[in-house]
């Protein structure tokens, strides 16, 4: 019986997976009784358009059922969701219209994030933390993204294609964005805020928690960090393990000022005022160049 339920859920569409097919089947399930799904990687923010759902659901109520599953504890956990649900309690409703499905965790995590990935305005954190989620679940199923591929082509790529398949993003994008999952979470806060660059930012992944966490330092620092300054981090870290004070002269090495030629002009009108008359400009300039250097000497002091 279990084998061939499993069966069907594979075999189903998103749709189906939502409650969009099949909607007679939806039932109202008291709110107090669902729990998020556990590590959901999408935010649900108090912000302007979770206002405008607030409204939608006062009038018209949740027209589109969400999606539950019953987890190892016999529990509701929510599949797809957590925005309606938020909006619902906020309008002050005690249930909503769901769809409780079979799930393993697995499919559970893909009908999740392919619920909520086409979303707009998804934060860099969002996107990276909810394809690495995909990513392991469809490695658990065994999945295979691209039966023309060669034997030799590795599985992480093959999972990654999959994953890029109606997103509108290349299968290099989606491995990007996994590995801001390495990230150190100060860094990748840069990241939503854009303040850190995001191919700036993929680059440091590959480097050492702790010294991220020196480049975070830096970072509040000096308030910027440029792209050839990792670069070269990571060319030096080839080499063997820095500590924190090589690792600012690696950075410092990278952003030194160059040397700017400066011609600076006075006219004979602007120099005669303070010199005799009899003073010839050989004159002048000497005068001018002992000034300079007693006034070098009184700054050096």
């Amino acid at each position: 019986m279990k084998n061939r339920s499993d069966e069907k859920i594979k075999l189903a569409s998103i749709d189906e997976l939502l409650g969009v097919v099949n909607e007679e089947s939806a039932m109202e399930i008291e709110i107090s009784k669902i729990h998020p799904f556990k590590n959901h990687p999408f935010k649900v923010l108090d912000d302007e358009k979770m206002q405008d759902l607030v409204e939608s659901v006062k009038i018209n109520g949740v027209l589109t059922p969400v999606l539950l599953r019953m987890d190892e504890n016999e529990e509701y956990e929510m599949v797809s969701g957590h925005r309606r649900m938020h909006a619902a309690q906020l309008a002050g409703l005690t249930t909503i219209p769901a769809i409780v499905r079979e799930l393993s965790d697995d499919d559970a995590i893909v009908a999740m994030v392919d619920a909520n990935i086409q979303r707009e305005e998804l934060l860099p954190s969002e996107k990276a933390f909810a394809y690495k989620m995909k990513q392991e679940a469809m490695k658990h199923q065994g999945s295979r993204t691209d039966l023309t591929l060669g034997q030799n082509v590795p599985k992480f790529k093959r999972t990654t294609e999959a994953i890029a398949d109606g997103t509108g993003e290349s299968y290099k994008q989606i491995q990007r964005y996994i590995r801001l999952t390495e990230l150190i979470p100060e860094l990748l806060d840069l990241v939503d805020n854009k303040k850190l660059q995001f191919t700036v930012a993929v680059n440091i992944s590959y480097i050492d928690k702790e010294v991220q966490e020196w480049i975070y330092e830096y970072i509040s620092d000096t308030g910027f960090i440029k792209p050839k300054q990792i670069a070269s981090l990571r060319n030096q870290l080839n080499d063997g393990p820095i500590n924190q004070i090589q690792m600012l002269s690696i950075f410092n090495n990278c952003v030194m000022a160059k040397k700017v030629s400066r011609s600076l002009t006075f006219s004979e009108k602007k120099l005669t005022k303070y010199f005799p008359d009899d003073y010839t400009a050989k004159d002048m300039e000497q005068v001018i160049e002992s000034l300079l250097e007693k006034w070098m000497q009184e700054q050096s002091c």
